[in-house]
């Protein structure tokens, strides 16, 4: 394949060039960012100042909402710069970066959600031996195990997309830099590579999807012998992490898991899977999860009343320098 490339920036055409629909996006997609921000923090907080950090199912969990962080940073800055200033363009070396970290960071969260689905069953269907197998060896060594995985999915995409030969449109219809719109501008023919995309993206997507589906129609199967307490709390717990999974993949299959082409509804897609999905991460996972609404409670009512102390000494201390300052100016006189 001929590597030449004539051009050194794209333009992304986002959603669109009115002004009122720009207007509109760009305050819906700061919301959603900065929303998706506070509440993964606040669950990474929460955990990590508490005793659940010692959980498997809250270790995962953390890591998660880190995983959440980054994908969708790798994307809604720049969304969020394109729509208030009307800059889209990107150049050729961030393109590269942008569309590299969105799959190694998706990726791992993939593979996490599969860890998930693991340490759900492995609860459910073996509880006596469940801290046996989930040991923190165990959790490391998946965490790692999805670290590589995402490197292993995302570096096949980045060298695709590098020997693509860019030599006259520059135009992407899309908000990000991703496979599909970049085969459409290349100059070149682009179905081979456009095959290796789907077995990259699209079957990986669906193997973990029907991987995650068989693990949680185990569980349910197993969920016929557990008392009516148990299924509850079983049940609460495993539809918050259904939940995250059919919003994350859902999209995620329609995008990838089809011919290499494009079409107008992937924008409204990719939304779900880069920037809706992971903004209604924190809520899934803490309004029916009790113990983790009272260890946030706790955790934000100890740094706060601590924040408050130390706010009080601060202020007493300047006080007393403040009376001594005097007593020793009424000395000298």
């Amino acid at each position: 394949m001929d590597r030449k490339r004539n051009i050194s920036e794209f333009i992304l055409l986002g959603f669109s060039y009115d002004p009122n629909i720009q207007f509109f996006c760009f305050a819906l997609v700061l919301f959603c960012y900065v929303s998706l921000l506070v509440g993964n923090f606040l669950i990474l907080i929460s955990i990590r100042c508490s005793s659940l950090f010692h959980q498997p199912m809250y270790f995962l969990l953390s890591h998660l909402s880190s995983m959440d962080i980054c994908y969708t940073s790798s994307v809604t800055p720049k969304l969020i710069s394109d729509l208030l200033l009307g800059t889209k363009s990107i150049s050729y070396s961030n393109c590269m970066l942008q569309l590299f970290t969105m799959h190694f960071f998706g990726g791992i969260e993939i593979f996490i959600l599969t860890a998930m689905a693991f340490d759900r069953y492995v609860a459910i269907c073996k509880p006596l031996h469940y801290m046996l197998i989930m040991d923190r060896t165990r959790c490391n060594l998946l965490v790692l195990a999805a670290w590589v995985g995402g490197a292993a999915h995302s570096f096949p995409q980045l060298i695709m997309a590098i020997l693509l030969p860019f030599c006259g449109p520059n135009e992407i219809d899309h908000y990000f830099c991703d496979m599909f719109p970049l085969l459409k501008v290349a100059c070149t023919d682009t179905y081979r590579i456009g095959v290796l995309v789907v077995a990259n993206s699209g079957v990986v997507a669906l193997v973990t999807f029907v991987v995650l589906v068989f693990s949680y129609a185990i569980i349910l199967f197993t969920l016929r012998n557990h008392s009516a307490e148990g299924r509850r709390k079983a049940l609460s717990t495993c539809g918050s992490h259904v939940t995250v999974v059919v919003l994350f993949f859902a999209p995620s299959l329609f995008a990838y898991l089809r011919p290499p082409t494009t079409f107008t509804q992937d924008k409204l897609f990719a939304l779900f899977y880069t920037i809706f999905a992971p903004m209604f991460n924190p809520l899934i996972y803490t309004l029916k999860n009790t113990e983790m609404k009272n260890t946030m409670k706790k955790v934000w009512s100890n740094l706060l009343s601590k924040e408050a102390h130390n706010s009080f000494q601060e202020d007493y201390r300047l006080k007393n320098l403040v009376k001594l300052s005097i007593v020793e100016k009424m000395l000298e006189l």
